[in-house]
C-alpha cells in the first residue's frame, strides 16, 4: 500500500481522465468523503478522488481545496489527455510548470514542485504493464498549469480522441496509480533534448535513478545566461536536487559546455550514465 496521502483529480472535462478515474472507481473501496462548493470527493486509504466539473489546467490551488476538507495531500496527480498532431498513440507522465510565459495555465517562469521518485516509479510501471500495439511509453518534459504548492505530476493518455477514451489504456493507468512503487533513488534534474525526453525515459528505465523538472533545449533557444541560469535554479530548486543530467548528443559542443559552466556556477553536479548503478537485471 502507498504510505502517501495522494490527492488524485479526476476531470470530467477530460476523457482520459474520465476513462483512467472511472477504472480507479472499478477497483473498489471507495467511500465518499462529501463535497464543496465545486467538487464531489471519495477516499480510499491514503487517496482522495476529487472529481473536477472545471477545466484542470487552470485550476489553482486544489491541494489548498483538498485541505479545507481535512486531507493534506503529499503529492498531486492529475489522470490526463495528451494531445500532439502526430496522433501517435502514448502514454506519458511528466512534471509540471513553465520555464517561460504561462500559455496554458499556471504562472509565469514558476515551476510547481516536482515528485521524482512517484513519477519515475510511474514511468517504469507504466513499461512493464504496457502490452498495448503501437503505444510509446515516455517522460514529457515540464509543461503547463496549474499552480500547486505540492509535489504534482500529471499522467497522460495520448495523443488523439481516437485513444483517449479507450478503456485498455485506461485500465493500464489506473493500475499504474495503484501499483507503482517509489523507490528512494538519487534525484537529477533532465537539461536538453526534445519535448519527448527520449534520453531521460531510457536513463529511468535502465538505472537507479529518478528525474525531477526537465529543461529542453527548445526552452533556451535564444535566452541569455542569466536566464537559462533562473531556468536551471528553478528545476534544481523545485526538484529538490543538485544533480544534473545533460542530453549531450541532443546539442553542440560549445552549447554543451556553456550549459555545464552555468550550471556549476549554480553548484549543480553533472553526472553521466556511467555514474548511475544499473537497476537489477539491466
Amino acid at each position: 500500500m502507498n504510505p502517501l496521502n495522494r490527492l488524485i483529480v479526476f476531470c470530467r472535462r477530460d476523457p482520459a481522465s474520465s476513462v483512467i478515474c472511472e477504472s480507479l472507481s472499478d477497483q473498489g473501496g471507495w467511500d465518499d468523503y462529501g463535497s464543496d462548493d465545486l467538487c464531489t470527493y471519495r477516499r480510499r486509504d491514503g487517496d482522495l478522488l476529487m472529481e473536477l466539473p472545471s477545466k484542470h489546467l487552470y485550476s489553482d490551488d486544489l491541494d489548498k481545496r483538498a485541505e479545507a476538507m481535512g486531507f493534506r495531500p503529499d503529492i498531486v496527480i492529475f489522470p490526463s489527455v495528451h494531445s500532439a498532431e502526430s496522433g501517435m498513440p502514448a502514454l506519458t507522465v511528466h512534471p509540471i510548470g513553465n520555464y517561460n510565459e504561462a500559455m496554458y495555465g499556471g504562472r509565469d517562469r514558476t515551476l510547481v514542485r516536482a515528485a521524482p521518485h512517484c513519477m519515475s516509479a510511474s514511468l517504469r510501471a507504466m513499461k512493464g504493464k504496457c502490452n498495448l500495439d503501437g503505444f510509446n511509453v515516455c517522460f514529457e518534459v515540464t509543461h503547463h498549469g496549474p499552480w500547486l504548492e505540492t509535489p504534482t505530476f500529471f499522467i497522460e493518455i495520448g495523443s488523439d480522441a481516437s485513444n483517449w477514451s479507450r478503456k485498455d489504456a485506461g485500465t493500464l493507468q489506473a493500475e499504474v496509480i495503484r501499483d507503482a512503487e517509489p523507490e528512494n533513488y538519487p534525484v537529477l534534474i533532465g537539461v536538453g533534448g526534445g519535448h519527448y525526453a527520449p534520453r531521460f525515459t531510457e536513463v529511468v528505465l535502465g538505472f537507479k535513478a529518478d528525474f525531477g523538472h526537465m529543461l529542453p533545449n527548445y526552452q533556451m533557444e535564444g535566452r541569455t545566461d542569466d536566464e537559462i541560469s533562473e531556468m536551471l535554479a528553478h528545476a534544481s530548486e523545485a526538484s529538490g536536487t543538485k544533480i544534473a543530467y545533460l542530453h549531450r548528443k541532443s546539442m553542440k559542443g560549445p552549447q554543451a559546455q556553456r550549459l555545464k559552466a552555468l550550471g556549476e556556477s549554480l553548484g549543480l553536479e553533472w553526472v553521466k550514465s556511467e555514474d548511475l548503478d544499473p537497476l537489477t537485471g539491466n
